[in-house]
């Protein structure tokens, strides 16, 4: 039976179309079946791997990811919910979200080959506005302000009872791979990535309650338009659209879950460590 592997690409890094020639000649080597998404096999002149976006995962064994956390989460929305395996590759700045190195490209691939590497699941949030639903998100879901200058008013429902009004540049809610993202920049908590919950977060709050709060993964989120002016949701870092007053986003785990393969002896406080520059003292 073929082996089908994915590539998904950094659209703006040279340094990608090469791990990109190099994947693929593994491919042809180990005689396993590549392609990529249209503007991704156009990126590097491969026309004719190409497939379309809206049906990318199908039949896919594994999914490369070259890139960094951006990349990541593009590859993400792409494949989840096909439950495709996501092997990421940093060609990044950060790339808190990736696993391997370029240099080690073709050995993680012969080891997810053989069967020597784990996958990992990750919780996904599933959003869902009053016009209808507006897709997945792993690291997080925000409703913010649309104007600059000007605060916005959102009404929190958390478990279908009304919890507070807040007066903010916008609310965050994050799942714990999210933690590290968006919500830490804004004072939220650092959670284990194999930890269920989501993260609510203020972003400069203008009242006396600022603070995370870490809700269980069964808890549904409301977050309700307040007031007259509209705001603005985005759905890991991707500007969906308006929410205008009175509209809602609702927030809940997701049935589907990413998947992402990792070496068996990575550990989450030291990648953590690493990242963030981290001494012992």
């Amino acid at each position: 039976m073929t082996i089908n592997i994915g590539l998904v690409l950094h659209q703006h890094r040279p340094e990608v179309i090469d791990l990109a020639h190099r994947a693929l000649a593994w491919c042809e080597e180990c005689d396993v079946a590549g392609s990529l998404p249209e503007t991704d096999a156009s990126l590097i002149g491969r026309p004719d791997l190409a497939r379309p976006e809206g049906d990318f995962g199908d039949g896919l064994d594994l999914c490369l990811s070259l890139g960094g956390d951006g990349t990541m989460l593009r590859t993400t929305h792409l494949v989840a919910r096909s439950g495709v395996p996501i092997l990421g590759v940093n060609a990044g700045h950060l790339g808190y979200l990736t696993t391997v190195d370029p240099d080690d490209l073709e050995a993680a691939l012969a080891e997810w080959r053989d069967g020597n590497l784990v996958v990992e699941e990750r919780m996904l949030i599933e959003v869902e506005s009053s016009s209808g639903k507006l897709g997945l998100a792993l690291n997080e879901v925000v409703v913010e302000r649309a104007e600059v200058g000007h605060s916005v008013s959102v009404v929190a429902t958390i478990g279908g009872r009304r919890f507070t009004r807040y007066l903010a540049d916008g609310l965050i809610v994050a799942t714990p791979t999210g933690s590290t993202a968006y919500s830490l920049s804004a004072g939220g908590p650092i959670v284990e990535p194999d930890f269920d919950a989501l993260v609510v977060t203020p972003v400069a709050a203008h009242m006396v309650f600022n603070r995370s709060m870490v809700l269980a993964p069964s808890t549904e989120v409301r977050l309700t338009i307040d007031g007259y002016r509209s705001g603005i949701v985005s759905v890991d870092g991707r500007q969906i659209g308006p929410v205008a007053p009175g509209e809602s986003v609702v927030c809940r785990a997701a049935a589907d879950r990413a998947r992402f393969v990792i070496r068996g002896d990575q550990d989450f406080h030291t990648v953590l460590k690493e990242k963030f520059g981290l001494e012992d003292r």
